[in-house]
């Protein structure tokens, strides 16, 4: 059964990963940088994986943290321990729905510079794109500023906001040992840095109305019904 359990896992660990890095806050930024400082479609490609790849490996060391963890738990607390894990995993996704009912989805980081108030509501930027106007007045993409400024100000505001919704994705597979980390590891890297590269590439093309916001909208009600799901898989795993 572990290996149909351990493909479960990977394949909603892939989801949550993609359509979390498919939200305009992983890609619109560089796009717009772009446009400002006359970037090639190539250069900005580069940045984006750059941003990406801090991404990942912030998410990815805090996720060895929880991984090893699960490891100790497992080890010591022996049966009990998927029934933990899996009561952990439903109050999160318990959580994220409780957040998606009540209109405030998920809270997302902002440029450094910009003068977005920590206390607005977060559901504000499911119906609306302040992107513009946040960047506008930045070293991002203010072109006094150097390019440099500007590359480092995106890969700071990517690797600093890790893919909180993977986390759980990481307690999930502990059943599983090293072995199911570095799969989810993998997965993570290739499904956010390739989110971002399709989305970035395809804005870059022209495509300016992608309708990429029901992803956003509705991320916290896909996350809490993905940690449902696998809390269950965690359960029947000792089954």
């Amino acid at each position: 059964m572990d290996s149909p359990v351990l493909t479960t896992v990977a394949l909603t660990g892939f989801s949550v990963a993609f359509f979390h890095a498919a939200i305009p806050t992983h890609w619109l930024p560089f796009v717009l940088t772009a446009r400002a400082r006359g970037w090639s479609r190539s250069r900005t490609l580069a940045v984006t994986a750059l941003a990406g790849a801090g991404h990942v490996l912030v998410t990815t060391l805090l996720g060895l943290a929880i991984a090893w963890l699960g490891f100790q738990l497992d080890e010591k607390i022996g049966a009990a321990f998927p029934w933990i894990a899996g009561g952990l995993l439903w109050a999160i996704g318990g959580f994220y729905l409780w957040r998606h009912w009540t209109g405030q989805g998920i809270c997302h980081h902002h440029p450094p510079g910009s003068h977005h108030h920590a206390d607005e509501h977060c559901a504000d930027e499911k119906d609306h794109s302040h992107w513009e106007e946040e960047l506008k007045d930045t070293p991002i993409v203010s072109t006094g500023a150097g390019e440099w400024a500007a590359i480092s100000g995106l890969f700071v505001m990517l690797t600093l906001s890790p893919c909180e919704g993977f986390l759980p994705v990481y307690l999930s597979a502990a059943h599983f040992g090293w072995f199911g980390f570095w799969v989810l590891s993998a997965i993570l890297a290739i499904a956010a840095i390739a989110a971002m590269l399709l989305f970035t590439w395809l804005a870059l093309l022209g495509f300016e109305k992608i309708e990429v916001k029901s992803f956003e909208r509705y991320e916290a009600a896909l996350l809490g019904g993905s940690f449902f799901v696998l809390g269950a898989l965690v359960v029947l795993i000792e089954r």
